[in-house]
């Protein structure tokens, strides 16, 4: 049967919280061999942990205590009783009604040896006891408290930094969402699920938890996703033993993280807190008066409308209608939409269009593009509305380029070329006639010109192309008979090179 209690729900911050300092563990107090500290009663092992230590010679310090301490009595307040039993009963359910992790006696200058009636009294309320040897000082005892608390705090705010980092790596990958989910599920050792705004499952990684944990975690997701309402930013709950937790994505969008794990540590909320406002960020939508005039922008082209009538409509703020078409292969994987649109914003540029294994992207003139990490460009001239499709054949010849010398980003070149002395017109139906024997073959077209803007090399060609050396060499041979033409001969190279640049 599921253990579960009521999830409980956290208000949403502005930033994530700084963790927590680890409590330390009673076995490492025990481990110091400077501290000398002896375990003679209660319970042990890795579950029972001190906050901090106190000393206190109160004969009931219930009031004193805030919980999780180690109390340190040398029992000067021990009555000479015929009876001691009752007293220390009484004494020890106080420091546990209070929350005291454990109690530490000290064997000197009062007492020789821990009264057995302490001893006792500790095993029956399940409170550990520690002798503290005479040459052990209360003070060296707090002293090494809180060193062992500096040293794990220190440790946790390095494991969070990394965490951090690694997450940051990961989102600037050109599949980012699956690969922060995987970090995530890494650092956090369970399962990191991203929900959609319909409460599907997207992406998620790492080890999928048992069917009732899984169906408990999107029950937990509907306690922080927005419906119409205010909701909490995060919310936690315990089944069968495995923590959850949900963190809400965005102001409203309706995407919510998931994570199921097994533990549940004081930088744990951080690392997630960090994931989640990366994810907030990558699949986040705009709806701004920005997004309403590019909406309305293809609306008026879906109607008729020319390019140069919608692109007052996509202005930004750089003063003209310039723009720069940058065509991007992912180096790894084919790219998904998420990816995308993290492209887009690199380029600074929510216009971005995945077409298969290609994402285009037409972005502002005025804003020079650098290599993207994980991402082969090639990027177009400046062009006005009007030529902006001759911009788009241009950064695909120069993502071409990019792929064929394994380059990060290939730009157009943007002097003037002998082919703007021959009229547009004249010059289309010079590479229609010329071109007439390939028109029946496109693959036959799209490789005559990958090798001739190449300089002939077999091998860049088949890596632009993704083919084999042996096809292009077939295919280029085809070309040649088919046209009739000595593709050794420069001149004739260069005159299918101007008619294959205005086909």
């Amino acid at each position: 049967m599921a253990e579960t209690g009521t999830p409980s729900a956290s208000a949403p911050a502005s930033h994530a919280p700084v963790p927590p300092t680890p409590p330390v563990p009673l076995s490492a107090l025990l481990a110091r061999d400077d501290l000398a500290l002896r375990q003679i009663a209660g319970p042990a092992g890795p579950d029972v942990v001190v906050h901090w230590a106190h000393t206190s010679e109160m004969a009931d310090p219930f009031p004193y205590l805030l919980g999780g301490e180690l109390l340190l009595t040398a029992g000067v307040q021990i009555p000479d009783a015929s009876a001691p039993g009752a007293f220390f009963d009484a004494y020890v359910a106080r420091i546990v009604a209070a929350g005291g992790a454990a109690l530490g006696f000290g064997l000197a200058p009062v007492h020789d040896t821990v009264p057995d009636a302490l001893v006792t009294a500790c095993d029956t309320h399940g409170l550990p006891l520690l002798e503290v040897p005479p040459q052990t000082t209360f003070s060296g005892v707090a002293r090494a408290v809180w060193q062992l608390m500096a040293r794990a705090r220190l440790a946790e705010l390095r494991r969070v930094t990394e965490a951090q980092q690694s997450l940051a790596s990961a989102a600037a990958r050109p599949d980012p969402v699956p690969s922060v989910l995987r970090r995530l599920a890494q650092r956090l050792t369970g399962r990191a699920v991203l929900y959609g705004p319909d409460g599907t499952e997207i992406a998620a990684a790492g080890r999928e938890p048992a069917p009732a944990v899984g169906k408990a975690l999107r029950n937990l997701t509907e306690v922080v996703r927005p419906a119409g309402s205010a909701k909490p930013a995060s919310a936690t709950d315990t089944v069968d033993g495995t923590h959850l937790s949900a963190y809400a994505l965005g102001p409203g969008e309706g995407f919510v993280l998931g994570i199921a794990a097994g533990r549940r540590e004081g930088g744990d909320h951080t690392i997630a807190s960090v994931g989640a406002v990366l994810l907030s960020l990558l699949t986040g939508e705009h709806h701004s008066g920005a997004g309403a005039a590019r909406s309305s922008a293809l609306v008026r082209l879906l109607l008729g409308a020319s390019p140069q009538d919608v692109a007052p409509l996509l202005q930004d703020g750089d003063g003209d209608g310039d723009r720069i078409v940058v065509h991007a292969r992912p180096e790894r994987r084919a790219p998904d939409p998420v990816a995308a649109s993290a492209l887009g914003a690199a380029l600074g540029s929510p216009l971005v269009d995945l077409d298969g294994e290609v994402v285009r992207v037409l972005a502002p003139a005025g804003r020079e593009p650098a290599p993207v990490p994980g991402w082969t460009l090639g990027v177009s001239a400046p062009a006005g509305p009007g030529g902006w499709p001759a911009a788009d054949v241009q950064a695909a010849r120069a993502l071409a380029r990019a792929r064929a010398t394994r380059a990060p980003l290939v730009r157009h070149g943007a002097r003037p070329a002998l082919s703007e002395l021959v009229p547009e017109a004249e010059a289309r139906a010079h590479a229609r006639t010329l071109l007439a024997p390939l028109a029946p073959r496109p693959a036959l077209v799209d490789t005559l010109r990958t090798w001739l803007s190449l300089h002939g090399s077999w091998d860049r060609t088949a890596v632009a192309l993704g083919v084999h050396r042996n096809t292009v060499r077939q295919r280029v041979a085809r070309s040649a008979l088919l046209l009739d033409a000595d593709l050794d001969d420069p001149d004739v190279r260069m005159e299918l090179w101007f008619a294959l640049r205005h086909s």
